[in-house]
């Protein structure tokens, strides 16, 4: 085949239109040229042919020649740049594809296609040029093998640290930054010589050897290097820093994250340590935050600037270090720091501006004094600080505190930045700090009043035992209206109750006030429970309207009166019988437990909150033998969140009320079981273990409506109490009995019935058919009658009329416990 055969060979192979084609035999010596040849270099094919291919090229690429034989021999073929020279010494660039002749005939030999390309866009730059831009660049550059050994890094390179690109020729990625994850690095690196795909804007962290200190990012790139085969050779990568932009970005997360962390209570402490977690480790390595005592009561700070000439002393109410082993003699939080004059957090809370210490005096001791037993003054070298801010915390104009600040050695020292970021992060910590001790203030307020309103101390009373456990509601929710009462009746019984008032804060436990007042008012007149409900309804529906607001609805501004919507239970049990009445007003129905432990709640019809309207109440009536326990309890002992289910609540309570012991401790078990330390709604029980008074401790006696049977009535009292010991009261109760039972035979009608009862008082009932109450009168000094009542309210304690089913009781106490003081 002739050298234009080959060349169509060659043509159709690489399809090249405008390739000079050369034959070399397996020497490397020139065996065929064609006039595009003799164009291309100016030699004729007299002088060119049996010249060697190094004979044409320019002297740098001269010396390649038989490492491209050898090449070829191995792959097969070759293609890359070479510099040829023209037979005046010009040279001349060219593209060089050296492919095997073995097709077109049966000897070996080689196929050189010359393509020029000094005439290309972009292939009339220099070697010289095209290193002098690279070398150039801002951003480094560098290229490693595929044993990932540094060849070649440009000058930009440095600004990272390693050495000049000399020294890091040979060397490993970890060799040169060893503070930087090198594993991570060289994985991408060998991801991309592996498969080809190049990584594009693969970000980094850590520490490089120009900043140790610092923590720095920064943005790769990787794309593999390729010979003329396709096979890899190195890998080619760019770096990028953008710590800056890191940096910001982590300023922004971390204001992002204490927006979303600090705050989530309204307790001051609680805050003020969700503040110190925030900044560590984003910020410092160890962080205080002290408040003014004033501020922890939820007190205004006092007035005017503190003076920086005296101690000053202020509660650690949050510290965090960044490994969890808080600095050798630090306070724990809680703790009293007593700063000294002229110290910086002292500075801060005077002039209200920051304070910024690039590198502390190691030498100096801490700025507190009068440190808690066992932990001694230290210097900052011994607590391993030497880098500080502090920052006072503001808002609203006034000064709550101090936070601070510290770097150990391992990290750079506090910028204008990192300043800059503590002022943000305080700040906002600032205002919820302070709706935190507005709070306070608040809710102290609120628990103040409401104790002064319930019960201090249930009294003691033969009827039942009882236990009560309150407990208030979290911060978020605020302290609620919720109560209980106990209240002594007349003829040894007692009334039960227990009341919930909507809405929180001061308004809801002046509202519960008012409610427990009514009630007690309301059990004085010995009303059933229904009838004592009814009047509390028309109460509370009668404020509403005083208020301009019709029962159910809403006022102006979109509230109801507090008292509205209220939920009330009263029980009134009765020891002489065991009888139990109770009636509801939007509450729920109370457990009963029984003596063998079986706990059941009561089918009591609901009747409509408080002041809302409705049907009218209703009663139901059962009998509980004696050691049963009522308990009753507000919704949130059931409650779970701000929603929660009856059914599963009551089961709940169930297995609690299950578990026995002494009742005190039966009632608070009962509550911890249910409740959490800190609930949505406040929490009410009342606990109330019953007794039977025995047949010893009651007589009575039917009578006839005779006015012959007084004396008779009179002479079997005195019996009695001689019987039970009572001798001293003898003639107060004769003349009690002799009083109400003539009332009785006067002005009643229907049969007579005379009750004794002794338990801590003694009590004298007559019952009678009538419907017709007795009224107390003064009378004149010339009236024959009217004295009787007068004299009873005189000698004994208290008296009254209650009416029953089928007609009224009338009854007057006398204490016994003056007998046996």
């Amino acid at each position: 085949m002739g050298a234009h055969e080959e060349y169509g060979v060659a043509r159709r192979r690489f399809d090249v239109a405008d390739a000079v084609p050369l034959l070399l035999d397996p020497q490397g010596v020139v065996t065929g040229w064609t006039d595009d040849a003799r164009r291309l270099l100016a030699y004729p094919a007299s002088e060119a042919v049996g010249r060697k291919l190094s004979d044409l090229l320019a002297a740098e690429d001269a010396e390649r020649v038989p490492d491209l034989v050898e090449r070829c021999r191995r792959d097969g073929g070759w293609t890359g740049l070479l510099t040829a020279r023209t037979k005046n010494g010009q040279p001349v660039r060219v593209v060089a594809r050296i492919a095997s002749a073995e097709e077109a005939h049966g000897g070996s030999r080689w196929l050189v296609l010359l393509s020029k390309v000094a005439d290309a866009p972009g292939w009339h730059m220099s070697r010289t040029v095209l290193e002098q831009m690279v070398a150039g660049a801002p951003i480094g550059i560098a290229i490693v093998d595929t044993d990932l050994r540094f060849v070649w890094s440009n000058a930009a390179l440095e600004q990272f640290g390693g050495g000049p690109a000399p020294r890091r020729l040979g060397l490993r990625f970890a060799d040169v930054q060893p503070g930087m994850d090198a594993q991570a690095v060289e994985a991408q690196m060998r991801h991309v010589l592996e498969t080809g795909e190049a990584v594009v804007g693969y970000e980094h962290v850590g520490h490089v050897r120009s900043a140790p200190l610092r923590e720095t990012a920064h943005m790769l790139s990787f794309t593999r290097l390729e010979d003329d085969r396709g096979d890899p050779i190195g890998v080619y990568y760019t770096v990028v820093d953008m710590t800056e932009r890191h940096r910001a970005r982590q300023r922004l997360a971390l204001l992002d994250r204490a927006g979303e962390s600090i705050g989530r209570s309204l307790d001051l402490m609680r805050t003020a340590q969700e503040l110190a977690d925030v900044a560590v480790p984003g910020v410092a390595d160890f962080v205080t935050v002290d408040l003014l005592e004033a501020v922890l009561r939820g007190a205004e700070p006092a007035p005017g600037p503190l003076a920086d000439t005296e101690p000053v002393e202020l509660r650690r109410a949050g510290q965090r270090s960044a490994e969890d082993d808080l600095p050798q003699g630090a306070l724990r939080v809680g703790d009293v720091a007593t700063y000294l004059a002229g110290s910086p957090p002292v500075r801060c809370l005077t002039t209200g501006r920051s304070w910024r210490a690039d590198r502390l005096d190691p030498v100096t001791r801490e700025w507190a004094t009068d440190l808690p037993e066992g932990r001694r003054t230290v210097t900052f070298l011994e607590l391993d600080l030497y880098s500080v801010m502090t920052v006072p915390i503001r808002s609203r104009g006034t000064t709550l505190g101090v936070t601070t600040f510290f770097r150990r050695h391992r990290r750079e020292p506090f910028d204008e930045e990192d300043l800059h970021l503590a002022e943000d992060l305080v700040a906002r910590a600032a205002v919820c700090l302070d709706n935190a001790r507005r709070y306070t203030r608040e809710r102290e307020a609120a628990l103040v009043l409401q104790r002064s309103l319930l019960p201090h101390r249930l009294p003691e009373h033969d009827a039942v035992e009882v236990a009560a456990c309150y407990r208030p509601a979290d911060e978020l929710t605020g302290l609620g209206g919720d109560w209980y009462d106990l209240i002594p009746l007349s003829g040894g019984r007692v009334a039960l109750v227990v009341g919930e008032v909507p809405g929180h804060g001061i308004d809801a436990a002046a509202a519960m006030g008012q409610l427990r007042t009514a009630v007690r008012t309301l059990a004085a007149l010995d009303l059933p429970p229904e009838e004592v409900l009814g009047h509390l309804d028309d109460l509370v529906a009668r404020s509403a309207r005083e208020e301009g607001v019709e029962p159910g609805a809403a006022g102006a501004d979109g509230a109801r009166p507090s008292s509205v919507g209220s939920g009330c239970l009263y029980v009134v049990y009765d020891p002489v019988d065991g009888g139990c009445t109770m009636a509801a007003a939007g509450h729920p129905a109370p457990a009963v437990v029984a003596p063998d432990r079986s706990v059941t709640f009561v089918d009591l019809p609901q009747g409509p909150p408080l002041g809302v309207g409705g049907p009218p109440f209703e009663a139901v009536e059962l009998s509980l033998a004696e050691d049963s326990t009522l308990a009753l309890h507000t919704d949130g002992l059931l409650a779970r969140g701000e929603t929660w289910a009856v059914d599963t609540g009551r089961e709940r309570l169930r297995r609690a009320l299950e578990q026995a012991g002494p009742l005190e401790s039966y009632c608070l078990t009962v509550v911890d079981a249910l409740v959490p330390a800190r609930p949505y709604d406040d929490v009410a029980l009342l606990m109330a273990r019953t007794k039977r008074l025995g047949t010893e401790q009651v007589a009575a006696w039917d009578l006839p409506s005779d006015p012959a049977v007084v004396a008779d009535a009179r002479r079997t009292a005195t019996r009695q109490l001689a019987h039970w010991g009572l001798d001293e009261l003898v003639f107060t109760t004769e003349l009690v009995v002799s009083e109400l039972v003539t009332n009785a035979i006067r002005y009643a009608t229907g049969s007579i019935r005379l009750r004794l009862i002794r338990e801590r008082a003694l009590v004298c009932e007559v019952f009678d058919g009538g419907a017709t109450a007795p009224h107390l009168r003064h009378p004149r000094t010339t009236d024959e009658g009217g004295r009787g009542l007068l004299l009873v309210s005189q000698l004994t304690q208290r008296w009254g009329t209650r009416f029953v089913a089928d007609g009224k009781i009338i009854w007057a106490e006398q204490s016994l416990t003056d007998l046996t003081a």
